[in-house]
């Protein structure tokens, strides 16, 4: 899902032109979508920020998303944020070929698209785990994460 800002956020304090990708950081799952970005990224063009850091947080608001369960991640590419199935899209897209061929999941109506994203969300703790803080980010990952 495509979002348009409540106002646009803060970016002096990242550069809006390499995309983002806000993700829940306690999330077994999504720490792992991060890592398998991370290592897909050739030209390591990703930023990171967990939800729940100060910045991921307002990032969230200003997009008008919870604040208070991280059911989605956000992905800000190119001034446009995407949510849901969508923010997996785009970050595949961005990757290049062959992952550029998620976009085939477009094809997919909306509806059924929202369906089962929110299915893996609203299950992800008990299907995948869910640790009491953010872990430790690698050191590639340090040198990625924003906030």
């Amino acid at each position: 899902m495509t979002i348009k800002p409540n106002h646009p956020p803060d970016t002096s304090v990242f550069d809006a032109a390499q995309p983002l990708l806000v993700f829940d950081g306690v999330c077994v799952f999504c720490s792992g979508f991060v890592r398998m970005v991370i290592r897909l990224d050739r030209k390591s063009r990703f930023r990171f920020a967990t939800a729940q850091s100060p910045f991921g947080e307002a990032l969230f608001q200003k997009y008008g998303l919870r604040t208070d369960s991280y059911e989605t991640n956000l992905v800000l590419i190119g001034g446009t944020a995407f949510t849901r199935l969508d923010s997996f899209v785009a970050v595949m897209a961005e990757l290049g070929w062959p992952w550029r061929a998620a976009k085939l999941l477009l094809l997919l109506p909306r509806p059924l698209r929202n369906w089962l994203y929110d299915r893996i969300a609203k299950n992800r703790y008990a299907l995948f785990g869910k640790r009491d803080s953010c872990e430790i980010p690698s050191a590639e990952l340090r040198g990625r994460l924003i906030g």
